[in-house]
Order: structure tokens, then sequence, then C-alpha cells
């Protein structure tokens, strides 16, 4: 399933703004029905967007990286984000360099075993590469309110009507 593309923030300046974006991804069974949610600010102003969306049968890991890509996919120029994440998957793989590897593995783990949701990981490194992103763990349903926010979105969602397929998704991942 491609991610949703939802109405991008507007940019007034072709300076490099600087965006925080919040993101969580849920599943109602794992896999099961999933929904993600992301949460952009734009730093300096009070724009603010909530974005939604999600699948009728897939995995945890499948919608946090749904929602990372719907998220840098929203922004209409290059921009230095701060990106906020529960998922130890998305982040370690991004910061701790398991992407790279993969990538140049031609999407193998050092394990020997293939990578899991190849599809999105392939669909994150172009937006990786235009936007200047760090990445910064949070501990899940620990309070944070950005955080509790994305989660309340993305389990609405998930238990919401009407869910598209997600076409990546396969036995195989779980």
């Amino acid at each position: 399933w491609p991610p949703v593309v939802p109405r991008r923030l507007e940019r007034k300046s072709s300076a490099m703004k600087t965006v925080t974006i919040h993101t969580d991804g849920s599943c109602l069974g794992n896999p099961g029905r999933g929904g993600w949610a992301a949460i952009l600010c734009l730093v300096g102003s009070t724009a603010r967007r909530e974005l939604v969306g999600g699948a009728r049968l897939t995995t945890n890991n499948r919608m946090e990286l749904g929602g990372v890509i719907a998220a840098l996919s929203a922004l209409r120029e290059a921009c230095e984000v701060d990106l906020y994440t529960d998922s130890k998957y998305v982040c370690d793989a991004v910061e701790k360099g398991w992407l790279a590897g993969w990538q140049k593995r031609n999407w193998i783990k050092s394990d020997k075993k293939p990578v899991l949701n190849v599809d999105l990981w392939k669909q994150l490194l172009p937006l990786l590469r235009t936007h200047k992103v760090t990445f910064h763990w949070l501990r899940g349903h620990a309070g944070h309110r950005e955080n509790e926010r994305c989660d309340e979105l993305a389990r609405a969602f998930a238990a919401g009507p009407d869910l598209p397929e997600d076409t990546g998704f396969t036995a195989a991942q779980a």
C-alpha cells in the first residue's frame, strides 16, 4: 500500500525550515488491523498538522514505518527534521546504520536473513536523502503528550471501517 500522501505544510521562504515530527504505529493484533499517525509542527510557528493512515492486515513495524514515511512525504521542501518515535526498530535501523548495511548487502541482514519491510525501507531512503532527519527515541506510553496523541490517533484509525489493503504485507512478515 502506498502511504497516504496528505496535504503538505505550506512554506513561505526558500530557507531550510525546521520541523518537529512525532510518529507512532499501532496494530490491533500483530499482524492485524493497523494504524499510524504523525504530528508535524513547524518550528517557530503555530503550524501543526495531524496525519493518519493504516491498513486492514499489517504489522506494527509496518505501521511505525508508515507514519515516518507519510510525515516526511508531507513536507513540500527539504527540511531539518527532529523526528520522535517510540519505535526502536525504526530509530536503530537508521541511526545505527543498519539500513545502510542492509542496502549494501542487497537487503540481507548480518545474520544472512532477508530484511523485512523492504518495500517501505525503499520508500524511506529518498526521503532521508531529501531531508536532514535526526531520529529521537521516546519510551512509548510514558506520558509524552505528542506520543500519546499519535498512539490515540493510530489506534482509532486501526479500529475504523474500510481500511485499505497493505499490498506490501506478506505472511513472512508476521
